[in-house]
């Protein structure tokens, strides 16, 4: 069954906008629980790394891998909420980017079929209609390419290094055509708020940028702090502001 008491909030965001960094930065002073993308089940498929093999070939595995990701994504976010104390789950990703920046990607640029187009499509709506939770909002880190294109450049994750300036713009354009613009959704997905953050500023060293992004989640999203939080540098002057 699925967990549909607990909120869910997902951060969303480009290849190298900084979701990991900011989903740790959010669970250091919010009461939430977090779940990380599951990219370690992406890399370790028997004796398999599917990720890699997805970049390598994309044209050969995207629907092998947007398929994969589809079920890790729900199976990590139910494995969390069975066991979260907070009412919030904050979720690295959803599956809604893998169908409408990722896979949507695939297909146009011819490395998934239109026969798998069109099956990815059909299970994609009859699961999530009938078998997800639906998301209470979205926090969309808004980053430019180049930006994130020198952050992975800096965490120099192995699989992506073919990831280049001209992919990344793809796929940023496709997360403002569905975040801010709510272009070709589903229905129910326009009526979702959603939180845009400018973050082509440095967040992860920059203790004011943290300060100014987690008092717009908690203020936007009515969210708790943490109570340890609570003194750490001048985050008080941040939430009486």
């Amino acid at each position: 069954m699925l967990s549909s008491n607990k909120k869910r909030l997902i951060i969303e965001g480009n290849i190298g906008a900084g979701k990991s960094t900011f989903l740790k930065i959010v669970n250091s002073y919010l009461d939430i629980e977090p779940v990380a993308e599951p990219i370690k089940k992406w890399q370790q498929v028997g004796e398999h790394n599917l990720l890699d093999k997805f970049y390598s070939d994309i044209k050969r595995w995207s629907y092998t891998f947007q398929s994969y990701a589809f079920v890790t994504r729900v199976l990590e976010q139910e494995e969390s909420a069975k066991k979260a104390l907070s009412n919030f789950l904050v979720v690295e990703r959803s599956v809604y980017s893998d169908r409408y920046c990722f896979a949507k990607n695939c297909f146009e640029m011819g490395a998934m079929s239109e026969l798998e187009w069109e099956l990815y499509k059909e299970w994609f709506s009859w699961l999530v209609d009938n078998y997800t939770v639906k998301p209470t909002g979205f926090i969309y880190l808004q980053t430019d390419p180049e930006i994130c294109l020198n952050r992975l450049k800096i965490r120099q994750r192995q699989e992506e290094s073919p990831v280049g300036l001209e992919y990344l713009k793809r796929l940023h354009d496709k997360h403002e055509s569905w975040l801010v613009n709510k272009i070709g959704i589903s229905d129910y997905l326009t009526k979702v708020p959603v939180l845009v953050l400018d973050c082509n500023k440095d967040f992860e060293s920059d203790i004011d940028e943290q300060f100014k992004h987690i008092k717009t989640i908690a203020d936007f999203y009515n969210l708790d702090y943490k109570i340890n939080s609570l003194s750490k540098g001048n985050l008080n002057s941040y939430i009486e502001k």
